[in-house]
Protein backbone atom coordinates (compact mmCIF):
# COMPACT_ATOMS: atom_id res chain seq x y z
CA UNK A 1 0.00 0.00 0.00
CA UNK A 2 2.54 2.21 -0.96
CA UNK A 3 1.16 5.57 -2.40
CA UNK A 4 -2.24 5.50 -0.99
CA UNK A 5 -0.43 5.43 2.70
CA UNK A 6 1.28 8.78 1.96
CA UNK A 7 -2.60 10.17 1.32
CA UNK A 8 -5.23 11.40 3.27
CA UNK A 9 -8.19 9.94 3.73
CA UNK A 10 -10.36 12.56 1.80
CA UNK A 11 -7.87 12.26 -1.22
CA UNK A 12 -8.52 8.61 -0.72
CA UNK A 13 -12.08 8.62 -1.02
CA UNK A 14 -11.78 11.53 -4.40
CA UNK A 15 -9.74 8.68 -6.00
CA UNK A 16 -11.95 6.10 -5.28
CA UNK A 17 -15.07 8.14 -6.46
CA UNK A 18 -13.16 9.39 -9.58
CA UNK A 19 -12.60 5.56 -10.08
CA UNK A 20 -16.53 4.52 -10.44
CA UNK A 21 -18.74 5.30 -12.51
CA UNK A 22 -20.54 8.85 -12.66
CA UNK A 23 -24.04 7.03 -11.16
CA UNK A 24 -22.40 4.94 -8.64
CA UNK A 25 -20.38 8.01 -7.22
CA UNK A 26 -23.29 10.19 -7.53
CA UNK A 27 -25.42 7.02 -5.30
CA UNK A 28 -22.24 7.52 -2.52
CA UNK A 29 -22.42 11.11 -2.19
CA UNK A 30 -26.45 11.01 -1.73
CA UNK A 31 -25.71 9.29 1.86
CA UNK A 32 -22.80 11.86 2.88
CA UNK A 33 -23.49 15.09 4.47
CA UNK A 34 -23.03 18.52 2.75
CA UNK A 35 -19.59 19.43 4.06
CA UNK A 36 -18.04 15.99 3.51
CA UNK A 37 -19.80 16.08 0.18
CA UNK A 38 -18.24 19.69 -0.39
CA UNK A 39 -14.02 18.24 1.04
CA UNK A 40 -14.63 14.81 -1.30
CA UNK A 41 -16.28 17.41 -4.19
CA UNK A 42 -13.19 19.79 -3.66
CA UNK A 43 -10.64 16.68 -3.64
CA UNK A 44 -12.12 15.15 -7.11
CA UNK A 45 -11.83 18.61 -8.73
CA UNK A 46 -8.30 19.05 -7.53
CA UNK A 47 -6.85 15.72 -8.65
CA UNK A 48 -4.14 16.07 -11.21
CA UNK A 49 -1.40 12.89 -12.29
CA UNK A 50 -2.89 10.31 -10.03
CA UNK A 51 -1.52 6.93 -11.60
CA UNK A 52 -2.87 3.72 -12.33
CA UNK A 53 -0.51 2.12 -9.54
CA UNK A 54 -1.72 4.82 -6.52
CA UNK A 55 -5.42 4.44 -7.66
CA UNK A 56 -4.64 0.27 -7.46
CA UNK A 57 -3.70 1.02 -4.09
CA UNK A 58 -6.36 3.18 -3.15
CA UNK A 59 -8.87 0.41 -4.24
CA UNK A 60 -6.86 -2.29 -2.59
CA UNK A 61 -6.93 -0.20 0.96
CA UNK A 62 -10.78 -0.04 0.33
CA UNK A 63 -10.52 -3.98 -0.25
CA UNK A 64 -12.49 -3.70 -3.88
CA UNK A 65 -10.80 -4.32 -7.29
CA UNK A 66 -10.45 -1.61 -9.97
CA UNK A 67 -11.97 -1.71 -13.25
CA UNK A 68 -10.27 -1.95 -16.27
CA UNK A 69 -12.07 1.75 -17.18
CA UNK A 70 -11.88 4.67 -14.90
CA UNK A 71 -12.50 8.22 -15.51
CA UNK A 72 -9.42 9.27 -14.10
CA UNK A 73 -7.93 12.07 -15.61
CA UNK A 74 -11.15 12.26 -17.86
CA UNK A 75 -12.29 16.00 -17.87
CA UNK A 76 -12.32 16.14 -14.03
CA UNK A 77 -14.42 19.32 -13.97
CA UNK A 78 -17.09 17.79 -16.18
CA UNK A 79 -17.52 14.90 -14.01
CA UNK A 80 -17.45 16.82 -10.65
CA UNK A 81 -20.44 18.82 -12.23
CA UNK A 82 -22.12 15.69 -13.29
CA UNK A 83 -21.91 14.05 -10.26
CA UNK A 84 -23.04 16.57 -7.73
CA UNK A 85 -25.87 17.34 -10.02
CA UNK A 86 -26.64 13.77 -10.27
CA UNK A 87 -26.57 13.40 -6.15
CA UNK A 88 -28.02 16.41 -5.05
CA UNK A 89 -30.22 17.95 -7.82
CA UNK A 90 -29.26 21.09 -9.91
CA UNK A 91 -30.75 23.77 -7.36
CA UNK A 92 -28.77 22.17 -4.11
CA UNK A 93 -25.78 21.25 -6.69
CA UNK A 94 -25.32 24.96 -8.46
CA UNK A 95 -24.05 26.61 -5.06
CA UNK A 96 -21.22 23.98 -4.29
CA UNK A 97 -20.05 23.65 -7.82
CA UNK A 98 -19.15 27.16 -7.41
CA UNK A 99 -17.42 26.95 -4.45
CA UNK A 100 -15.29 24.30 -5.78
CA UNK A 101 -15.10 24.72 -9.59
CA UNK A 102 -14.70 28.16 -9.94
CA UNK A 103 -13.55 29.76 -6.39
CA UNK A 104 -16.95 30.87 -5.67
CA UNK A 105 -18.65 31.19 -2.39
CA UNK A 106 -22.39 30.10 -2.19
CA UNK A 107 -24.35 32.95 -1.26
CA UNK A 108 -27.51 34.34 0.43
CA UNK A 109 -29.46 31.84 2.15
CA UNK A 110 -27.96 28.76 0.25
CA UNK A 111 -24.35 29.66 1.91
CA UNK A 112 -26.37 28.79 4.91
CA UNK A 113 -26.45 25.35 4.02
CA UNK A 114 -22.91 24.99 4.19
CA UNK A 115 -21.92 26.64 7.39
CA UNK A 116 -21.48 25.12 10.87
CA UNK A 117 -24.18 25.29 12.05
CA UNK A 118 -22.95 26.85 15.31
CA UNK A 119 -21.93 29.42 13.12
CA UNK A 120 -25.31 29.85 11.57
CA UNK A 121 -26.65 29.89 15.07
CA UNK A 122 -24.67 32.63 16.29
CA UNK A 123 -25.67 34.43 13.02
CA UNK A 124 -29.37 34.48 13.51
CA UNK A 125 -29.75 34.41 17.25
CA UNK A 126 -29.91 38.20 17.58
CA UNK A 127 -32.44 38.36 14.69
CA UNK A 128 -36.28 38.80 14.95
CA UNK A 129 -37.87 35.42 15.65
CA UNK A 130 -40.08 35.34 12.38
CA UNK A 131 -36.83 35.68 10.60
CA UNK A 132 -35.45 33.21 12.31
CA UNK A 133 -37.89 31.36 11.48
CA UNK A 134 -37.80 31.68 7.73
CA UNK A 135 -34.23 30.57 7.56
CA UNK A 136 -34.81 27.43 9.62
CA UNK A 137 -37.56 26.44 7.44
CA UNK A 138 -35.30 26.76 4.27
CA UNK A 139 -32.60 25.04 5.63
CA UNK A 140 -32.77 20.77 5.83
CA UNK A 141 -34.89 19.70 9.10
CA UNK A 142 -31.21 18.16 10.40
CA UNK A 143 -29.65 20.99 10.51
CA UNK A 144 -32.09 23.08 11.32
CA UNK A 145 -32.44 20.95 14.25
CA UNK A 146 -29.12 21.57 15.34
CA UNK A 147 -29.24 25.20 15.40
CA UNK A 148 -32.75 25.21 17.62
CA UNK A 149 -30.38 23.44 19.87
CA UNK A 150 -27.75 26.16 19.77
CA UNK A 151 -30.31 29.45 20.02
CA UNK A 152 -31.15 30.38 23.43
CA UNK A 153 -33.75 28.65 25.14
CA UNK A 154 -36.44 31.52 25.32
CA UNK A 155 -36.39 31.42 21.52
CA UNK A 156 -36.89 27.83 21.03
CA UNK A 157 -40.74 27.51 21.39
CA UNK A 158 -41.36 30.76 19.74
CA UNK A 159 -39.42 29.70 16.24
CA UNK A 160 -40.84 26.47 16.66
CA UNK A 161 -44.28 28.08 16.34
CA UNK A 162 -43.40 30.33 13.95
CA UNK A 163 -41.95 27.59 11.78
CA UNK A 164 -45.49 25.70 11.87
CA UNK A 165 -47.78 28.85 11.31
CA UNK A 166 -45.62 29.60 8.25
CA UNK A 167 -47.98 29.00 5.13
CA UNK A 168 -45.50 29.43 1.99
CA UNK A 169 -43.47 32.49 1.74
CA UNK A 170 -44.26 35.09 -0.92
CA UNK A 171 -41.14 35.26 -3.77
CA UNK A 172 -40.02 38.59 -2.72
CA UNK A 173 -40.22 38.15 0.84
CA UNK A 174 -37.67 35.37 0.43
CA UNK A 175 -35.28 37.44 -2.08
CA UNK A 176 -35.69 40.32 0.65
CA UNK A 177 -34.28 37.63 2.98
CA UNK A 178 -31.45 36.31 0.49
CA UNK A 179 -30.79 39.68 0.08
CA UNK A 180 -30.21 40.68 3.51
CA UNK A 181 -28.04 37.39 3.92
CA UNK A 182 -25.91 38.50 0.98
CA UNK A 183 -24.68 41.18 2.24
CA UNK A 184 -23.10 38.76 4.55
CA UNK A 185 -21.71 36.92 1.77
CA UNK A 186 -21.54 39.02 -0.83
CA UNK A 187 -23.20 37.99 -3.85
CA UNK A 188 -26.68 37.42 -5.13
CA UNK A 189 -28.44 34.00 -5.23
CA UNK A 190 -31.39 33.45 -7.91
CA UNK A 191 -34.13 32.34 -5.46
CA UNK A 192 -37.35 30.34 -6.70
CA UNK A 193 -41.00 30.90 -4.91
CA UNK A 194 -40.60 28.21 -1.69
CA UNK A 195 -43.46 26.81 0.28
CA UNK A 196 -41.07 26.47 3.40
CA UNK A 197 -42.58 25.98 6.99
CA UNK A 198 -45.40 24.64 7.89
CA UNK A 199 -46.59 22.25 10.78
CA UNK A 200 -45.25 19.56 8.99
CA UNK A 201 -41.77 21.24 8.63
CA UNK A 202 -42.20 21.99 12.35
CA UNK A 203 -42.78 18.24 13.42
CA UNK A 204 -39.79 17.17 11.55
CA UNK A 205 -37.24 19.74 13.05
CA UNK A 206 -38.70 18.29 16.65
CA UNK A 207 -38.29 14.64 15.53
CA UNK A 208 -34.81 15.39 14.92
CA UNK A 209 -33.84 16.87 18.35
CA UNK A 210 -32.80 15.30 21.55
CA UNK A 211 -36.29 14.25 23.31
CA UNK A 212 -35.73 16.42 26.23
CA UNK A 213 -35.43 19.74 24.60
CA UNK A 214 -37.93 18.07 22.13
CA UNK A 215 -40.53 18.05 24.74
CA UNK A 216 -40.03 21.09 26.78
CA UNK A 217 -40.59 23.28 23.18
CA UNK A 218 -43.63 21.54 22.59
CA UNK A 219 -44.62 22.19 26.19
CA UNK A 220 -44.17 25.86 25.68
CA UNK A 221 -45.83 25.43 22.21
CA UNK A 222 -48.76 24.31 23.94
CA UNK A 223 -48.78 27.47 26.70
CA UNK A 224 -49.31 29.61 23.58
CA UNK A 225 -51.51 27.68 21.21
CA UNK A 226 -52.83 24.29 22.67
CA UNK A 227 -54.15 23.56 19.51
CA UNK A 228 -51.25 24.08 17.36
CA UNK A 229 -49.21 22.29 19.59
CA UNK A 230 -51.67 19.05 19.00
CA UNK A 231 -51.58 19.34 15.65
CA UNK A 232 -47.91 19.69 15.57
CA UNK A 233 -47.42 16.28 18.05
CA UNK A 234 -50.27 14.39 15.98
CA UNK A 235 -47.58 14.82 12.75
CA UNK A 236 -44.09 13.97 14.92
CA UNK A 237 -43.58 10.04 14.39
CA UNK A 238 -41.93 9.16 17.24
CA UNK A 239 -39.81 5.48 18.20
CA UNK A 240 -42.71 4.03 19.36
CA UNK A 241 -45.03 4.30 16.43
CA UNK A 242 -42.33 1.71 14.68
CA UNK A 243 -44.88 -0.86 16.03
CA UNK A 244 -47.36 0.08 13.43
CA UNK A 245 -45.16 0.07 10.29
CA UNK A 246 -46.15 -2.41 8.05
CA UNK A 247 -43.82 -5.44 8.25
CA UNK A 248 -42.15 -4.90 4.77
CA UNK A 249 -41.27 -1.56 5.44
CA UNK A 250 -39.90 -2.66 8.85
CA UNK A 251 -37.83 -5.77 7.55
CA UNK A 252 -36.31 -2.54 4.63
CA UNK A 253 -35.36 -0.32 7.60
CA UNK A 254 -33.64 -3.36 9.84
CA UNK A 255 -31.57 -4.03 7.06
CA UNK A 256 -29.71 -0.13 7.62
CA UNK A 257 -29.90 -0.53 11.01
CA UNK A 258 -26.60 -2.42 13.12
CA UNK A 259 -27.16 -4.40 15.61
CA UNK A 260 -25.63 -1.99 18.40
CA UNK A 261 -27.47 0.33 17.78
CA UNK A 262 -30.89 -1.40 17.76
CA UNK A 263 -30.43 -3.40 20.60
CA UNK A 264 -29.59 0.08 22.43
CA UNK A 265 -32.68 1.94 21.41
CA UNK A 266 -35.03 -1.36 22.08
CA UNK A 267 -34.09 -0.72 25.77
CA UNK A 268 -36.21 1.76 26.12
CA UNK A 269 -38.70 1.04 23.84
CA UNK A 270 -42.30 0.43 24.33
CA UNK A 271 -43.05 -3.87 24.09
CA UNK A 272 -44.89 -3.60 20.93
CA UNK A 273 -42.09 -2.04 18.85
CA UNK A 274 -39.73 -4.65 20.71
CA UNK A 275 -42.20 -7.48 19.03
CA UNK A 276 -42.52 -6.29 16.00
CA UNK A 277 -38.74 -5.66 15.53
CA UNK A 278 -38.21 -9.47 16.76
CA UNK A 279 -40.80 -10.58 14.39
CA UNK A 280 -39.11 -9.09 11.43
CA UNK A 281 -36.11 -10.77 12.00
CA UNK A 282 -34.80 -14.19 11.39
CA UNK A 283 -35.08 -16.57 14.63
CA UNK A 284 -31.50 -16.49 14.63
CA UNK A 285 -30.90 -13.18 14.52
CA UNK A 286 -33.46 -12.19 16.98
CA UNK A 287 -32.18 -14.59 19.39
CA UNK A 288 -28.80 -13.61 18.95
CA UNK A 289 -29.89 -9.44 19.65
CA UNK A 290 -31.94 -10.39 22.77
CA UNK A 291 -28.62 -12.23 24.30
CA UNK A 292 -26.82 -9.17 23.37
CA UNK A 293 -29.19 -6.83 24.91
CA UNK A 294 -29.22 -8.82 28.04
CA UNK A 295 -25.34 -9.27 27.89
CA UNK A 296 -25.03 -5.41 27.77
CA UNK A 297 -27.17 -5.25 30.77
CA UNK A 298 -28.63 -1.45 31.99
CA UNK A 299 -28.13 1.73 29.44
CA UNK A 300 -27.96 5.38 29.96
CA UNK A 301 -31.17 6.72 29.07
CA UNK A 302 -29.64 9.68 26.87
CA UNK A 303 -27.92 6.63 24.43
CA UNK A 304 -31.38 5.04 24.49
CA UNK A 305 -32.44 7.99 23.04
CA UNK A 306 -29.94 8.67 20.29
CA UNK A 307 -30.22 5.25 19.22
CA UNK A 308 -33.58 5.62 18.51
CA UNK A 309 -33.03 9.15 17.05
CA UNK A 310 -30.16 7.52 14.82
CA UNK A 311 -32.96 4.76 13.72
CA UNK A 312 -35.69 7.39 13.02
CA UNK A 313 -33.64 9.79 10.83
CA UNK A 314 -32.59 6.41 8.77
CA UNK A 315 -36.72 5.58 8.40
CA UNK A 316 -37.48 9.18 7.65
CA UNK A 317 -34.45 9.16 5.01
CA UNK A 318 -35.69 6.10 3.76
CA UNK A 319 -39.65 7.21 3.86
CA UNK A 320 -38.85 10.60 1.62
CA UNK A 321 -37.44 7.93 -1.20
CA UNK A 322 -40.23 6.03 -0.91
CA UNK A 323 -38.83 3.01 -0.20
CA UNK A 324 -40.55 2.79 3.22
CA UNK A 325 -44.39 3.78 4.51
CA UNK A 326 -44.73 5.16 7.60
CA UNK A 327 -47.76 5.98 9.04
CA UNK A 328 -50.19 3.32 7.42
CA UNK A 329 -49.25 4.17 3.74
CA UNK A 330 -47.74 1.42 1.25
CA UNK A 331 -43.81 1.37 0.26
CA UNK A 332 -42.81 1.16 -2.92
CA UNK A 333 -41.19 -1.31 -4.59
Amino acid sequence: MGEAANSSGVERAAILLMSLGEAEAAEVLKHMSAKDVQKVGAAMASLANITRDHATDVMERFALELDDQTSLGVGADDYVRRVLVNALGQDKASGLIDRILLGRNSKGLEALKWMETRAVADLVRNEHPQIVAIVLAYLDPDQAAEIVQLLPERMRGDVLMRIARLDGIQPQALRELDEIMEKQFSGTNNLKSSSVGGIKAAAIILNLMDSSMEQAIVAKIGEADAELSQRIQDLMFVFDDLAGVDDRSTQTLLREISTETLGLALKGADPRVKEKILKNMSKRAAEMLVEDMEAKGPAKLSDVEAAQKEILAVARRLADAGTIALGGGEAMV
